[in-house]
C-alpha cells in the first residue's frame, strides 16, 4: 500500500505575518480522543496489574483484517485551511482534513472533517495506549506550544469567518499535523485502526479531554508518573539474553545523537540563512540610496541594478532558509520524535520482563506456602495455597508470552521502520539537494544578468 503525501511549497517569504486572517487558535491545552477511546491514566503506573491481565493480550481487532502493503491500496490526506473559531482566550485552531483513499475498510473514498489540535494529540494518546505495549511505533505528535496558541487567542477576529491563516508559526504546525496523521496512515496496522479511521471520517466534534492542562490534578499525576518511568529506566538494567536487542538498541542511540546534532546543526544553518538575507535587504537598500545621489549616469545605473539584484537575492535568501527548515531540519526533528517512540517501546519489553521475573518470583513464594503446609500437615490450607500457585502459575505463563510476543513484534516493527527510514532519508535529501541547486542557478542567472551593466561603466 502506498501512502502518497501531497507536497506543500509553501515558503514563509508567501507567508502573511500579520494576524489577519480568523483562522483560529488552537485549543492546545485539551487533548481530546477519539470516540470509543481508552485514555492513559495514573492507573497506567500499574503495570504489572495490566500486564497479567489475560485482556490486555487480546483486545485489539484480528490482525488477519489489516490490509497489507501489496501496492494496490493508497490513502492521501491534506491538512490544510487553518480557521480561528470563536474569540479570546476560548478561541481555537481547527484544521482542515482532507482525504483520499480507496481503502474498502473506509466508508468513502473521499471526504473531509474539520480538527482540532487537541483532536490530533487525543489520537494520538489513544493509538499510544492501544498499541504501544504491544510494541508498536507510534509517530509522535506535535509538541504543544502555549507561547504561539497564546498569539493566535488574542489576535484579532477577522471580518471574514472562515479565512484561512497565514501566519508563520500557523504554517510550521499545519505541516507537522499533516505529517505526524501521514506517518501515522503509512502504518500497516494503525491506518485501520477504528479510532484512526472515525477521527478521519467523522463530522461530529470528538468527546472532550480534561487531561490535557498543563497544571491540570491529571497533569501533575501524568509528570510524577513520568519521573519514575525514567527513574526506573536508569536504575534498572535488563539481563540481555537476545543479542539482536544488544545491537539495535545501541544502533537507535548513536543514530538519535548523531541526528540531534545534525538537527542543531541545521537550526543555525537556518538562522545563519535568515541573517543574511536581512543583510542581503540592507545592502540592496544601501546601494539604491547610493545611486540615486551619484552623478556618473554609468555608474548610477549599475548601482540602480546592483540594489535590483540584492533585493531578489535576499528573497532567494529567505526561500533557502525555509527549505534548510522545512525540508531537513523539521524532518530531522520528526525522526528525532521517531527514535524516542522506538526507545519506548524498548521500554514497554523491559518491563514486560520484569513482569514476568515479579510473577515467577510470587510463583516461587507461594509454591514455598504449600511446602510449608504440606510439611505442617494443614491440610485446611493447602487447598487455598494449591489455587494460588494454579493462579500464579498462569500469570507466569501470560507474562513469558506477552515478553515473546513483545520482542517479536518490535523486530517487525524495526524491520519496517528501517526500510521507511531509508526511502524517507532518499527521497527528502534528493529534494533538498535539488532546491538548492535550483536557487544557485536563479543566483547565477541574476549576476549573469547585471554584468553587462558594469561593464558599461566608463
Amino acid at each position: 500500500m502506498e501512502v502518497e503525501s501531497p507536497e506543500h511549497t509553501r515558503d514563509f517569504a508567501e507567508v502573511d505575518i500579520n494576524n489577519g486572517a480568523p483562522s483560529g487558535s488552537e485549543d492546545e491545552e485539551e487533548e481530546v480522543p477519539a470516540p470509543g477511546s481508552v485514555t492513559l491514566d495514573r492507573n497506567e503506573s500499574d503495570l504489572f496489574v495490566s500486564a497479567l491481565s489475560p485482556s490486555s493480550i487480546g483486545d485489539i481487532h484480528p490482525l488477519q483484517e489489516v490490509l497489507t502493503d501489496d501496492g494496490d491500496y493508497f490513502i492521501s490526506i491534506v491538512v490544510s485551511d487553518p480557521q480561528k473559531i470563536g474569540d479570546g482566550m476560548g478561541s481555537y485552531l481547527a484544521y482542515k482534513v482532507t482525504t483520499k483513499t480507496n481503502i474498502p475498510k473506509f466508508k468513502r473514498s473521499e471526504f473531509s472533517t474539520l480538527r482540532r489540535f487537541s483532536d490530533f494529540l487525543g489520537i494520538h494518546d489513544v493509538l499510544v495506549s492501544k498499541y504501544m505495549r504491544q510494541g508498536r511505533i507510534i509517530p509522535p505528535a506535535p509538541s504543544k506550544n502555549i507561547i504561539g496558541s497564546t498569539k493566535v487567542k488574542i489576535s484579532p477576529q477577522q471580518s471574514e469567518p472562515g479565512t484561512p491563516m497565514t501566519q508563520e508559526w500557523v504554517e510550521i504546525r499545519r505541516a507537522a499535523l499533516e505529517r505526524f496523521v501521514h506517518r501515522t496512515a503509512q502504518h500497516p496496522v494503525l491506518r485501520v485502526d477504528l479510532d484512526f479511521m472515525n477521527f478521519l471520517e467523522t463530522d461530529q466534534e470528538l468527546p472532550r479531554s480534561v487531561n490535557t492542562s498543563a497544571l491540570s490534578g491529571a497533569g501533575v499525576i501524568r509528570l510524577f508518573n513520568k519521573v519514575g518511568e525514567t527513574v526506573n529506566k536508569i536504575t534498572y538494567k535488563m539481563d540481555e539474553n537476545d543479542p539482536w536487542f544488544d545491537d539495535k538498541i545501541t544502533e537507535v542511540e548513536s543514530l538519535d545523537a548523531n541526528l540531534q546534532k545534525l538537527h542543531n546543526a541545521m537550526k543555525s544553518l537556518v538562522t545563519s540563512r535568515r541573517e543574511l538575507s536581512l543583510l542581503t535587504g540592507l545592502v540592496a537598500k544601501s546601494a539604491a540610496m547610493l545611486s540615486t545621489c551619484e552623478e556618473h549616469t554609468g555608474l548610477s545605473r549599475a548601482l540602480s541594478n546592483l540594489a535590483d539584484v540584492e533585493e531578489k537575492i535576499e528573497l532567494l535568501r529567505s526561500e533557502q532558509a525555509n527549505s534548510d527548515f522545512f525540508i531537513l531540519a523539521e524532518f530531522i526533528k520528526d525522526y528525532l520524535g521517531l527514535f524516542g517512540a522506538i526507545k519506548c517501546i524498548f521500554h514497554e519489553r523491559v518491563k514486560a520482563f520484569q513482569n514476568w521475573q515479579y510473577a515467577q518470583m510470587q510463583l516461587s513464594k507461594r509454591r514455598e506456602n504449600r511446602g510449608r503446609f504440606e510439611l505442617a500437615n494443614r491440610a485446611d490450607k493447602l487447598d487455598q495455597a494449591q489455587q494460588e500457585v494454579d493462579e500464579w502459575q498462569g500469570k507466569v505463563q501470560r507474562c513469558q508470552q506477552q515478553f515473546d510476543d513483545i520482542s517479536a513484534e518490535i523486530k517487525r516493527e524495526m524491520e519496517r521502520f528501517e526500510m521507511t527510514r531509508v526511502k524517507d532519508f532518499k527521497v527528502n535529501i534528493i529534494k533538498y539537494i535539488e532546491d538548492q541547486m535550483a536557487h544557485q542557478q536563479q543566483i547565477v542567472s541574476y549576476w549573469e544578468a547585471f554584468a553587462p551593466f558594469a561593464r558599461e561603466i566608463v
